[in-house]
């Protein structure tokens, strides 16, 4: 077997309903089957602190904060999630795994609500410097089937709640993300069904990341 590359860091970003945390599990199997050492974990969330700060981001109506205080809010949660759990993780060459990351703060908060990318660039910088994941899939689905799966689902979400030029733009927002960082992002269909988008992932992770047996 080739020796197994340097740790790294792999997010998966998109919008409601698109299957990140179902696909996050499968990849982190299929990588500890590898014999890679692996966490998984999710934003806003992934250790004590972060994960007080989510139960305020996700309960509640729609309107229940403005997107500066939300954005303040994840990245509050985020400094404590690399911290205590990432940065860690990857400093005992364990990879990682994460149901989310700053793509996110950049879709939600920069664009579909309106704050602008230099609001969330420079807050970025300030609390992560140059610290980014190795690899992002972006997980893509029109908006109306997402929404779908999320109220069969149920859950805590109020997002799903906010309007649909909202999830339109944030859509959109994901996709010009991975336009602008070809070289860091992939988008990745995820309307097939989820056996078919797993092996899709595995490809990219193969192929982006030097894991030529995944």
């Amino acid at each position: 077997m080739n020796p197994l590359p340097e740790p790294k860091f792999i997010s998966l970003e998109g919008g409601e309903g698109t299957g990140k945390s179902t696909q996050a599990a499968l990849l982190t199997q299929a990588l500890r089957a590898r014999g890679i050492d692996i966490i998984q974990t999710r934003e806003p969330g992934g250790c004590d602190g972060a994960e007080e700060i989510r139960r305020l981001l996700v309960s509640g109506t729609a309107d229940r904060w403005n997107p500066m205080c939300e954005l303040l809010l994840h990245f509050a949660a985020r400094c404590d999630h690399v911290a205590k759990v990432i940065g860690p993780a990857l400093a005992n060459d364990q990879w990682v795994v994460s149901d989310r990351f700053t793509d996110s703060s950049m879709a939600y908060q920069g664009i579909a609500q309106g704050l602008g990318r230099d609001a969330v660039s420079e807050l970025q910088k300030t609390i992560l410097s140059d610290f980014s994941p190795d690899l992002t899939l972006i997980l893509d689905l029109p908006i109306d089937v997402g929404l779908v799966r999320v109220r069969d689902r149920g859950g805590e979400d109020r997002y799903e709640r906010m309007d649909p030029g909202f999830h339109r733009r944030l859509r959109q927002a994901f996709l010009d993300i991975a336009k602008n960082e070809p070289e860091r992002c992939a988008v990745v269909d995820a309307s097939p069904v989820s056996s078919e988008v797993h092996a899709n992932i595995l490809g990219i992770v193969r192929d982006r990341l030097g894991l030529p047996d995944v």
